[in-house]
């Protein structure tokens, strides 16, 4: 029998979570991620059954909705992705794939992508250091794709001084490190 282990992106048993000035970015493990995209001729009519389905609207372009734990976020043309957490909401891929039928491709994406959270006053300066956003004026709720490290990302404004920043897990440590020497660069120019 086998004795495995799960681990994060980063590699450890627990998620990272580093406090760096007034900026803390937290490695964020447990979310169930599946991707939604509207198959040919259903683009009209996946958002009736996607809110059937989940409860909450199909994302417009560049924006976010959230009802109880679950949020969905735009991806692309009539694509979004839905998080929920992973410890009750395991089989999210299955049951969308059922709910969803033939209006929708499914897609289990929770373990293509590592999520890190920044969340504090200074999360505004480390993201301007990171990535071509103007975060100063993405509307909570707002969601862009951008390239930080050389990766394709997706940052999600969650609230005033929180931000959620999805990329490749394989670049995880890509990632955190660029996050990490961001803010690093902001508190070294206090």
């Amino acid at each position: 029998m086998h004795s495995l282990q799960p681990i994060t992106a980063l590699g450890g048993t627990e998620a990272q979570i580093d406090v760096i000035g007034d900026v803390t970015i937290s490695e964020c493990p447990d979310w169930s991620l599946t991707s939604i995209s509207a198959r040919l001729g259903a683009e009209k009519t996946i958002a009736t059954v996607f809110k059937k389905a989940l409860g909450i609207a199909f994302p417009k372009p560049m924006l976010s909705g959230t009802k109880d734990d679950i949020t969905a976020f735009w991806t692309g043309p009539d694509q979004c992705i839905v998080e929920a957490p992973y410890t009750t909401h395991e089989t999210l891929a299955a049951t969308l794939a059922t709910s969803l039928k033939t209006k929708a491709s499914v897609t289990e994406q929770s373990d293509g992508w590592v999520r890190f959270d920044l969340e504090g006053a200074d999360c505004f300066a480390t993201l301007e250091r990171s990535c071509a956003v103007d975060v100063q004026v993405m509307p909570v709720g707002g969601v862009t794709r951008t390239i930080l490290e050389h990766l394709g990302c997706f940052v999600l404004r969650r609230s005033d001084h929180h931000f959620s920043i999805y990329g490749p897990r394989s670049s995880a440590g890509s990632l955190h490190h660029a996050l990490v020497t961001a803010a690093r660069s902001v508190l070294a120019q206090k």
